[in-house]
């Protein structure tokens, strides 16, 4: 008996690396034609491994194909690159430090639009545009506290408990239909009168040939839908904020990649990496370095995975969102590159930016656009994204645009989620049951995206209190994980060590008197 194990197959990799390269801009035709010629399967649609292995010499090809692949350099790398410098470069609004903090906003704008540059408050320093490049619209600088003391943002301790929850409770809700379509997750939250949708799945009052034709996800219907929930259960969406924790309390804010990968064979199963974190973590043990951990054989580079482990990059710089996402890209480049990569710096700097607490949804969202290149595909999806939020009252008139506009990328992409979670986010205004409903209502990777819509809009909720009962109480305070001695620990408890890694960023500070 065979086992099939997921993601790093290469008979299994092969197909989503010749769908990369479709997306990048590669004429792989040749290859797609000798595989497809040899006997060759398309990638699972989704699954992460097919359900039989291949015969060896399918197997060879493959791997002869994914090196000639990765061969083929990419016509995107100048609008899409993935070094450090190359991103600061390419944003001609990358935020600078401010010497004081902004005030709050004098109040909230009615409906989704976001303030105009001119009304934005607190003083935007940015770097100057380049010749000949003029601002855009949505890429403004957003207000910025880098120089200040992060440690005395006045309450930064409930905001990160009111993320803590709501990243969790966003996932939770969006665990029992992960990897369904769009159609399924409509047709089943329908036949409970839960459309559009308001709170926990359920089970119960599905028709059985409804339930038979979309079943829930298999791994999380016992511990997700609304008659099973008993706290929060492992996903990798919170592990990995675990992870970040541990990276931050070992080796503090100035750590490397290589750190990163330390702490992983130190502290995370290889069971419960998943895509471009289990291939890099593959690559990792067959001798590969950083930054070849993310290239090498990896046709989930681009995929959601590095954004994942962004929050707690944001949490722990309030109002400072190029610093988070300076952070976080020594943490994505072990796994991710290009749009993969931004993704992350995306999510931190608008994590950091509503972290500051004088931020609104729609200037916490423009905080994360100054971190991106702008001609990247996923800055077009973005601001494709908060555009169509803004065009249209009906929250499904808006996922079907966006469906139609990205539903041939995987589900798992980057670029896909980068829209519709932006979407969400600006439709919603700020609310957290419309911010966590309309993320995962949106379909695609439906647990990532409720988790990171949870986590900044628990941060502009402001306190734990002001997120509904419904959404935090089933949780009862307790996580279960994998990851070093956290399992059972409360939410407030990991409010409180985030909390302490603003307060001493410096691993050594802590233990100092």
């Amino acid at each position: 008996m065979s086992v099939r194990l997921t993601w790093v197959q290469p008979e299994d990799l092969i197909g989503h690396e010749l769908r990369q390269a479709a997306e990048d801009g590669r004429n792989a035709s040749a290859v797609e034609a000798r595989w497809f010629a040899a006997g060759g399967d398309p990638a699972p649609a989704a699954a992460g491994a097919s359900a039989s292995p291949a015969p060896p010499h399918l197997r060879a090809l493959a791997e002869r194909l994914l090196d000639e692949l990765a061969a083929q350099p990419s016509p995107l790398v100048l609008a899409e690159p993935t070094s450090l410098a190359l991103i600061k470069r390419a944003c001609s609004h990358w935020p600078e430090p401010s010497s004081a903090p902004s005030p709050a906003p004098p109040g909230t704008a009615p409906g989704p639009a976001a303030p105009s540059a001119a009304h934005t408050p607190g003083p935007l320093r940015q770097r100057a545009t380049r010749p000949g490049k003029a601002p855009r619209p949505d890429a403004r600088a957003a207000p910025d506290h880098g120089a200040t003391d992060r440690a005395a943002t006045p309450g930064l301790g409930e905001r990160l408990h009111a993320a803590w929850l709501g990243r969790a409770a966003g996932c939770l809700l969006g665990k029992p239909v992960e990897k369904l379509p769009l159609p399924a997750i409509r047709a089943l939250a329908r036949a409970t009168g839960n459309w559009p949708l308001t709170t926990w799945f359920t089970a119960k009052g599905v028709p059985p040939a409804l339930a038979a034709a979309h079943p829930w996800n298999r791994r999380s219907a016992a511990t997700s839908l609304a008659e099973n929930i008993d706290g929060m259960p492992e996903d990798d969406d919170l592990d990995h904020a675990l992870l970040a924790l541990l990276l931050l309390k070992r080796y503090g804010p100035g750590f490397t990649t290589a750190d990163v990968a330390r702490l992983w064979l130190d502290e995370l199963p290889a069971g419960r990496a998943f895509t471009a974190e289990r291939v890099a973590y593959r690559n990792l043990l067959s001798g590969l370095e950083p930054p070849l951990t993310a290239t090498h054989r990896n046709p989930f580079r681009e995929w959601i995975g590095a954004r994942i482990r962004a929050d707690v990059h944001g949490w722990t710089h309030p109002g400072d969102p190029a610093a988070a996402a300076e952070q976080v890209h020594r943490d994505a480049t072990l796994t991710h590159t290009a749009n993969g990569v931004y993704a992350a710096m995306f999510t931190a700097a608008v994590l950091a930016a509503a972290a500051s607490g004088s931020c609104d949804v729609h200037q916490s969202l423009a905080a994360g656009l100054t971190v991106v290149p702008p001609d990247s595909r996923l800055a077009r999806a973005v601001r494709f994204g908060i555009a169509t939020a803004r065009a249209h009252a009906d929250f499904d008139t808006v996922t079907d645009r966006l469906h139609t506009a990205y539903g041939a990328y995987h589900w798992v992409h980057a670029v896909p989620n980068a829209a519709l979670l932006s979407a969400a986010l600006t439709h919603a205004d700020g609310d957290f049951t419309l911010s966590i409903c309309r993320a995962v209502s949106g379909g695609w990777d439906t647990d990532s995206n409720g988790a990171t819509a949870g986590s900044v809009a628990g941060l502009l909720a402001g306190h734990p209190d002001r997120i509904p009962e419904r959404w935090t109480s089933p949780l009862k305070n307790r996580l279960a994980t994998s990851v070093g001695s956290f399992d059972g620990t409360g939410f407030d408890t990991l409010a409180t060590l985030t909390h302490d890694l603003v307060h001493h960023p410096d691993p050594q500070e802590a233990h100092r008197p």
